[in-house]
């Protein structure tokens, strides 16, 4: 054998070695990573999950559930407050939030405060630590945060009638049953709202409805995970919910608090999209607060 064929040989055993670093890099990177097919299920009457998969001009998964009020016998609940005070909530992850009020669907809700993410062992909120939403927030009949109300950026907000009809509303009603913010408006009068960004790229959440209210529809878009799905611009975020019949539609908390989560068949919360908090994938992030959905047979 010649030594050109005998150091061929010897370089097997490296090209293999850097192989399986590569690709065992690459499964613990994507290993929460959502299937790559595009599906779509009934979960309830009414209710209708789809799964949407884009390869062009970049890798994205985006998860739409649809909810038809008409045929679908549902009540919303915003998380409500474990205490009064300034920091008036528990921080959870959504399917912690599931779990303990016994909902059927729920999504991460509005961005929170006091939050930090330096390291995966240095962060904040831990599950059960004290946070408060940045926006107007009520549940069943109780505001407990009135929102950043003295800076210049102020927050949407969907409000929800106590006979469960959802509404975007400038104004804020009298009498508030329950509601919750978002960061801001992606679809206004079934326009796409105008200077949304188009260029950088998260892990995101939004909720729209309809303009009757009939059809109320909750996005996650998956991202952060390279050759699975990179994420979504505001403006993407807001035609998803446009292509799909929503005439208001704001994005709530994304990065790594978007979260979207099922009850399975045993009743065990079941994570549909693919978290990555502190870049972990399928890690979920304690958040304050959520909105769940109760889906009744």
């Amino acid at each position: 054998m010649n030594m050109k064929r005998k150091r061929l040989f010897r370089m097997v055993p490296f090209v293999l070695f850097v192989a399986g670093v590569c690709a065992g890099a690459y499964l613990v990177y994507n290993r929460g990573c959502s299937s790559p097919l595009p599906t779509k299920q009934t979960f309830y009457e009414g209710v209708v999950y789809r799964r949407m998969v884009s390869v062009v001009p970049r890798p994205m998964i985006a998860h739409i559930i649809t909810i038809d009020r008409r045929t679908a016998d549902i009540a919303f609940l915003v998380t409500p407050p474990d205490r009064e005070g300034d920091l008036p909530l528990d921080a959870r992850t959504t399917s912690r939030f599931l779990d303990e009020f016994n909902v059927q669907i729920a999504v991460n809700g509005d961005g929170f405060e006091p939050w930090w993410s330096r390291s995966p062992v240095d962060y904040y909120p831990h599950e059960g630590d004290p946070v408060v939403t940045l926006g107007f927030t009520a549940s069943n009949g109780v505001i407990y945060s009135q929102g950043r109300s003295n800076d210049q950026w102020i927050e949407p907000t969907l409000y929800i009638t106590r006979t469960n009809y959802p509404s975007f509303s400038r104004r804020r009603p009298d009498r508030v049953w329950s509601a919750i913010s978002g960061d801001r408006m992606l679809v206004n009068g079934g326009q796409v709202e105008s200077g949304l960004d188009d260029k950088i790229l998260e892990p995101r959440t939004a909720i729209g409805i309809s303009g009757n209210g009939r059809f109320v529809y909750l996005v996650v878009v998956d991202g952060r995970q390279p050759f699975c799905s990179e994420g979504a611009t505001f403006r993407e975020l807001a035609q998803i919910l446009l292509d799909h019949g929503a005439f208001f539609a704001m994005s709530l908390d994304g990065g790594g608090s978007s979260t979207m989560v099922i009850e399975g068949e045993s009743g065990e919360p079941v994570v549909l999209n693919s978290p990555i908090d502190n870049y972990i994938p399928g890690r979920e992030r304690p958040v304050a607060n959520h909105l769940g959905i109760y889906v009744y047979p």
